[in-house]
């Protein structure tokens, strides 16, 4: 009996020993500790950005919200990004540029975080304080969901890619005095990946993504806003980007545009292009699409912004 209570007493000590932190913090274990492997990963949560009053831009709240959908990786290495779906403004490809996405990440140990956006429908300002809100509300939750508050990104495909640059240019270090705990957070991204993204709202954009977004008769000052390349700063993250040469529905020259904009203003980051796959890379399969999966994340490593893979 003594021999089968002393096993006890190190089977408990091997078990739950890591839940707690070098310094006992329950925080940092949290953030930081991988699940056990006897653990299931936790099955996906949806969660409202705004509980059902959502702001609309220039001051005005209305009756409606975005959400979010996360997908916790088993052993979380602390990475997470907030995936944006393409869908040229108009609807959401939440399948392979949503949730299948984030299924990929969590195989890598990155939490997925989907972002069901709002679609503009006259109003420019949706989608991105949508994408702002949702890397706020990682930040404000990462200990929970064991993520690391300074390695949270962005990624985005096609006019999601848009939005993930917008994000990437357009952020604050949120408001310290805010009774919404959630808007003290900064929605500045630590790095984007932007797939295949729409980038310009100049001469080489998508029509149907601008036209969605900003209306029909867009001002010189709202064309520029939302002209990423021009919005590049030296506080731009770092930002990997891919395209395929032979892209007819989004030119390749909306990735360059943005990558020579981040040259010229010493911004890390990487420019793959493809020799072929088109709009999608050819559905979502085969050497050009594993190839940029592959690619970015060995450029993650590279920055030191996740750690190699054993």
């Amino acid at each position: 009996m003594k021999r089968i209570a002393v096993f006890a007493l190190l089977l408990n000590a091997s078990v739950f020993g890591p839940c707690l932190g070098s310094n006992g913090s329950p925080e940092t274990a949290a953030v930081f500790s991988p699940q056990l492997p006897s653990q299931a990963a936790a099955a996906p949560e949806r969660i409202s950005l705004w509980n059902g009053k959502a702001p609309a831009g220039e001051g005005e709240t209305v009756k409606a919200d975005a959400f979010v959908t996360v997908h916790r990786p088993l052993k979380p290495n602390g990475v997470s990004m907030v995936i944006c779906p393409g869908g040229g403004y108009g609807g959401l490809v939440m399948g392979a540029e949503g949730h299948g996405i984030a299924k990929w990440l969590n195989q890598h140990g990155i939490t997925g975080i989907v972002l069901q956006y709002r679609l503009p429908r006259g109003n420019r300002f949706l989608p991105l304080l949508d994408a702002q809100r949702a890397i706020r509300l990682v930040r404000k939750r990462a200990g929970k969901w064991g993520c690391d508050p300074n390695r949270v990104g962005i990624i985005g495909f096609s006019a999601g890619g848009h939005l993930a640059s917008t994000a990437a240019t357009h952020f604050d270090g949120g408001s310290p005095d805010d009774p919404d705990l959630v808007n003290r957070e900064g929605c500045r991204p630590d790095f984007a990946i932007l797939v295949y993204p729409v980038i310009t709202m100049g001469k080489k954009t998508h029509g149907g993504s601008r036209s969605n977004l900003l209306g029909r008769a867009p001002g010189a000052k709202t064309l520029d806003y939302y002209s990423s390349e021009k919005q590049v700063t030296a506080e731009t993250p770092p930002t990997f980007l891919v395209h395929a040469k032979d892209d007819r529905v989004v030119s390749a020259d909306n990735s360059r545009l943005f990558y020579e904009a981040m040259q010229s203003r010493k911004v890390r980051g990487k420019y793959l292009e493809l020799p072929s796959g088109g709009h999608g890379l050819n559905g979502y399969k085969g050497p050009m699409w594993d190839a940029w999966q592959t690619q970015s994340l060995q450029w993650l490593v590279d920055e030191k912004l996740a750690p190699g893979e054993k």
